[in-house]
């Protein structure tokens, strides 16, 4: 605002070039680094005992969880090998952070990196300090990494799923020194790959030498990961083809009014929730076969005989243009392991206009939906004394815009059956959110 310009490129806005400076500084202001971003507005986290606000670049901010007042910024490269990092890391419970980001390494080698931020120790030294590359995933593109938004994680295992939507290095890097481009021209499908699946050994940090394959998807958020008998089951929310989906979410497209939205929609890759299911133990006799054997579920993986591993997926969820997405489960006693329930946001035609619950397992639903709200992210919390995984309330912000003098609310619905118990009301604006996480007081 003091500038009375863009001066930080976003996902979907550029900034406009100093008017001081010529094209000749700004293309020497190229070999200085590129300025991103460090808009910490997608979620919240615990490190140690501290807690940072992030995006999905190298800069996260910390905050005092009870004023939220900034405290400060931190630059993640200064602490480990990564070029950015999702915002969506994985929480043990004794503290212990993973996550992932791209690296860009000699040469413009590129790979993905596994971090691991331990828990807060008794010299009480900042836990950043000690952060380590656990492992590393190859990049199946030299110049061009796929975009990654979130990963999978057992007590055993690390899944991660590279996709064909792919950030276009050599774009990305001169975009902002020499043309006028953001976050999303730097975007670009690759039609022919389809979807590539990597497994390591989390204690180890090695690599599993099986080649997973499947047909192309966007992907976005893990639901859960866990181990079952030699087999790592991965559910995740996906969007059929290799286009990206943030392609449709301009909001040039979401103000038209509602029948052009549902058009816009129709063309975008279809919404589903997919179970995939990966096997550990590979024979070379076994090629041509299904090699799952797990007594529920239809997913399949067929070897073949150039030794890659092909996955087909049980569909857990799937409705006409309606996404589950942002899904949360009871994730502290569940994470990693074994679950029955989960809980998402409905998009219809990517208007978020429900709250639904999921039996991964019967496949049945609840819903809680009121005309003219819009929730964002359902965050779930465990009662206390919870002896069921689905023991607890569910929270989400929602807006209500032209519903009276009250236009948002905090939700809160019992975790069973999806019912109201109660609502607080502030007379705000307030956007509907990404990401969040519940704190006790």
């Amino acid at each position: 605002m003091t500038e009375k310009r863009i001066v930080i490129t976003e996902f979907g806005t550029y900034a406009y070039p100093d008017p001081c400076k010529n094209i000749f500084s700004r293309f020497f202001s190229y070999f200085k680094g590129v300025e991103v971003t460090d808009n910490a507005l997608v979620n919240v986290y615990p490190v140690g005992e501290d807690y940072y606000a992030c995006t999905e670049t190298n800069f996260i901010t910390r905050i005092n969880p009870d004023t939220l007042e900034t405290i400060k910024q931190v630059d993640l490269c200064k602490y480990v090998s990564v070029n950015g990092a999702t915002a969506h890391p994985h929480i043990e419970n004794d503290g212990t952070v993973y996550n992932i980001g791209n690296c860009f390494g000699k040469n413009f080698a590129l790979a993905y990196n596994i971090i691991r931020i331990p828990p807060l120790q008794a010299d009480k030294e900042d836990p950043m300090n000690k952060s380590e590359v656990v492992v590393q995933f190859p990049c199946s593109d030299r110049f061009k990494p796929s975009y990654v938004h979130s990963f999978g994680l057992t007590p055993n295992y690390i899944v991660f799923v590279e996709t064909p939507v792919k950030i276009n290095l050599l774009k990305f890097l001169s975009s902002w020194s020499l043309w006028g481009a953001n976050y999303m021209d730097c975007f670009e499908s690759n039609e022919t790959m389809g979807v590539w699946l990597h497994v390591a050994e989390k204690k180890k940090g090695r690599l599993l030498n099986l080649k997973y394959r499947t047909s192309a998807f966007n992907l976005f958020h893990h639901i859960n990961t866990y181990e079952d008998n030699g087999f790592l089951i991965v559910d995740l929310c996906t969007w059929k083809g290799f286009e990206f989906v943030y392609n449709y979410l301009y909001l040039a497209n979401l103000r038209a009014n509602w029948e052009q939205v549902k058009r816009q929609a129709e063309k975008a890759p279809q919404p589903e929730a997919r179970r995939y299911v990966l096997p550990l133990s590979i024979d070379k006799a076994d090629t041509g076969k299904n090699l799952v054997t797990l007594p529920y579920t239809t997913a399949t993986a067929t070897l073949r005989s150039d030794e890659t591993i092909w996955l087909e997926p049980e569909v857990i969820f799937s409705g006409p243009r309606h996404a589950f997405e942002f899904p949360q489960i009871n994730y502290r006693k569940y994470g990693g392991k074994p679950y029955t329930y989960t809980y998402g946001l409905g998009l219809n035609h990517f208007v978020p206009d429900r709250l639904c619950k999921l039996n991964v397992k019967t496949k049945e639903t609840w819903v809680w939906q009121e005309p003219d709200a819009y929730p964002s992210e359902p965050i779930f919390v465990s009662h206390p004394d919870a002896l069921e995984e689905d023991d607890g309330v569910v929270l989400s912000i929602v807006i209500s815009p032209g519903a009276g003098p009250k236009p948002a609310f905090l939700l809160i619905l019992n975790a069973k059956d999806m019912s109201e118990v109660a609502r607080a009301e502030v007379e705000v604006n307030i956007p509907v959110t990404f990401h969040g996480l519940f704190k006790r007081a």
